[in-house]
């Protein structure tokens, strides 16, 4: 088996999460825009970590996940949500039976934004929020934004600029704020990364780039003890909706 196999992508990023300061830049700035979160629906909610900074502990909430590999992450949490095994589009949610819906870096945001902003006014009691990349760079592949633009071929265009595009005027969000953190990403093999990411780009065991991809990401990395450190800066942007 070659080692890019043995990595799980959705698993990958969420483990950096844990890592980042991203929900220690981004938590307190929701909060501040939605100072009562109350009943929280968590519309894709990977591993939980922002919804889990964002509730209401005194109240229940609730997740939307498809990927079991996140659901089990859900489940591990300290106060895990009650889980809905479905994507957004097919998920049974009670209409109006939560105060906030969380949607945090949802591939909907770009393909589908008035569709889903639609689905999402119609589970809010009273507000929505998005929490939508704003830097210049690619959205696709986990680290890709540790490579040359030629290697990952993504468009960078800022999420941001593709979400309000997509939006017609009726729908732009009431208010936005922008944060900047960092995506910290912790790998305890780097040449397991540079194999996984050279398959996931579609090149050949042959290709010559994979020993530049390597060589590139060590020039990036900073020995840890657990590892190899990679970090990228990034900017989100909160977009927040009333919905009464």
């Amino acid at each position: 088996m070659h080692p890019e196999n043995t990595l799980d992508p959705l698993e990958l990023y969420a483990s950096a999460i844990d890592a980042s300061d991203y929900v220690s830049k981004i938590a307190p700035l929701v909060h501040r825009m939605v100072p009562a979160v109350g009943e929280l629906l968590d519309v894709g909610a990977g591993g939980g970590q922002l919804g889990a900074a964002l509730r209401d502990p005194a109240l229940p909430w609730t997740a939307v996940e498809p990927s079991p590999t996140m659901r089990r992450r859900l489940a591990r949490l300290d106060d895990p949500p009650h889980i809905v095994d479905a994507g957004w589009a097919e998920a049974d949610v009670v209409a109006k039976a939560h105060d906030t819906v969380l949607a945090a870096t949802m591939p909907a945001f770009f393909d589908q934004p008035e569709a889903f902003l639609a689905r999402c006014r119609g589970w809010a009691r009273n507000t929505i929020v998005w929490v939508v990349p704003a830097h210049a760079g690619p959205k696709g592949l986990c680290f890709a934004g540790c490579l040359p633009s030629e290697w990952h071929r993504e468009d960078e265009t800022p999420g941001i600029d593709i979400v309000m595009r997509g939006l017609s005027s009726a729908s732009r969000p009431q208010e936005a704020a922008f944060v900047d953190w960092t995506f910290t990403g912790i790998v305890s093999d780097l040449d397991q990364l540079a194999h996984w990411m050279a398959g996931r780009l579609g090149w050949s065991d042959a290709d010559d780039r994979r020993t530049l991809l390597h060589a590139h990401l060590a020039s990036k990395a900073k020995r840890v003890d657990q590892g190899f450190r990679l970090d990228i800066f990034r900017r989100t942007a909160v977009l927040v909706w009333g919905n009464k």
